[in-house]
């Protein structure tokens, strides 16, 4: 049912734009050059005032038609059949009448419960309807006022450019929003955590192993939360991806940039960039198919003991996979470079490798730091490869070649499961994404100091 409203939302627009077209060039009789605006802003004046309003109450519809009728479904319950029941309880009835509304049968329900399944379906039904009509009535009615006001001198111009700015003005807000709302979430959750164990034992502990008991009766290691082990297998694992990807993505951008001809770099940097494109779990089979089994023969013949998931290999095919990150935004930041500062080099009696080094990488620096902060992101957020080349255990340990550990795969070890969110060990996950997001910005905004001092020495 709920397919109806975009196909008919749709149909109206077009309808409603065409509509507004024909109108706009029928009301001056065929001369369009009397229009203050041209006949396609009248036509995208009344497809905007069509479809927005309808497509505002939809969302904000189907945001309140759960909850609302959940709260009418639980007073409709015979009182004895929900008193008494706390809130996880009553979670648990309305999630067997909605399975049970679906067709999902589990055990006996009882006769009650069916014919709540009844009304929650009926209501489902009327309310899916109800949208529709609203819908629908609001764009008709929409349809008919916005026709109305197309005029000669009626400025349809200005009013489409106010309703683009004011949309972008709620993208914008959404988008501030939704990282306030990342931030609120993080730290509540965080703050609870901090109320069940101590900010220095977390901060600065040494020993990470936030198995606790979450049963009577359950055997574990009672639960140590120091996460200095975590964040330093992040960073171990981050530097090995670095300084594999810094070195190859910056001499291959300046080889494309400055060196290649113009086939070779038709062919090379597509063939480049593919490496952005495949898939994370297919790096992490080859990391522990191919280049964790060579490190240990390497480490064999050597005479060193390499680990079978280690640092090293998940940290070096970590770094193929940036690879394109840095090159990509080395190049085009290379490529910008005025060519009046190449000339000025050259007239000087500048190498081509020292007008690269001291005049094009230097002018290029904030187009380059973009493009490693962005692979520093990605190196410090990567989980699959690191799940499978480097292992879970938090170890700590500076020696590439043992197993460690990352923030992103804890958070998703922790969140694993059926423990609720009022224990150590799953808020744990919070309070690692915290001083994940804090380190992150900190990286940011160092970043953009460090650009913003070199873009003003260039510009």
């Amino acid at each position: 049912m709920l397919s109806i409203i975009p196909l008919s939302l749709a149909a109206l627009v077009l309808v409603a734009y065409f509509g507004g077209k024909n109108r706009a060039v029928a009301v001056v009789a065929g001369r369009r050059s009397t229009l203050h605006s041209r006949p396609l802003y009248h036509g995208t004046y009344v497809a905007v005032w069509v479809g927005i309003p309808a497509l505002l109450l939809s969302l904000v519809w189907l945001f309140l038609q759960g909850p609302v009728i959940d709260i009418l479904l639980v007073r409709s319950l015979p009182s004895d059949l929900r008193d008494g029941l706390d809130g996880s309880q009553l979670q648990l009835l309305l999630s067997e009448i909605r399975s049970l509304a679906k067709g999902s049968v589990f055990g006996n329900p009882t006769a009650e419960v069916i014919a709540a399944a009844e009304r929650y379906k009926a209501w489902q039904v009327l309310a899916g309807w109800a949208l529709v009509v609203s819908s629908l009535a609001i764009s008709i009615a929409a349809l008919v006022i916005t026709r109305n006001h197309i005029a000669k001198r009626f400025y349809a111009r200005h009013r489409v450019e106010q309703v683009l700015d004011w949309l972008m003005i709620a993208c914008s807000t959404l988008a501030i929003l939704t990282t306030l709302g990342i931030v609120v979430s993080l730290s509540i959750e965080s703050l609870r955590f901090f109320d069940l164990v101590s900010p220095g034992e977390f901060l600065f502990g040494l020993n990470w192993e936030p198995q606790i008991p979450i049963r009577k009766g359950q055997v574990t290691a009672g639960g140590a939360f120091g996460a200095i082990p975590v964040y330093l297998g992040t960073l171990l694992i981050a530097l090995i991806a670095m300084l594999v990807a810094i070195p190859v993505g910056l001499l291959s951008a300046i080889y494309l940039a400055e060196y290649s001809s113009k086939r070779a770099r038709a062919i090379l940097k597509p063939l480049l960039e593919i490496l952005a494109g495949i898939p994370t779990v297919v790096y992490g089979f080859f990391a522990v198919l191919v280049v964790a089994p060579a490190l240990r023969n390497f480490g064999q013949i050597v005479g060193m003991d390499i680990a079978p998931n280690s640092a090293l290999a998940a940290g070096g095919v970590m770094g193929i996979m940036l690879i394109p990150f840095i090159s990509s935004f080395s190049d085009d930041a290379i490529s910008a470079v005025p060519r009046s500062l190449r000339e000025g080099a050259y007239g000087l009696g500048a190498t081509k490798g020292e007008t690269i080094v001291d005049i094009l990488l230097p002018a290029a620096l904030p187009g380059i730091m973009g493009g490693v902060l962005l692979a520093v992101s990605r190196a410090i957020g990567e989980t699959m490869i690191v799940v499978m080349a480097a292992g879970i255990i938090a170890s700590l340990t500076l020696n590439p070649l043992e197993p460690v550990t990352t923030v992103t795969v804890q958070i998703v070890t922790l969140l694993i499961g059926d423990s609720e969110f009022d224990n150590p060990k799953t808020l744990a996950a919070f309070a690692l994404g915290l001083v994940l997001f804090l380190a992150t910005l900190a990286l940011n905004v160092l970043a953009l100091r460090f650009t913003r001092k070199y873009r003003e020495q260039y510009d």
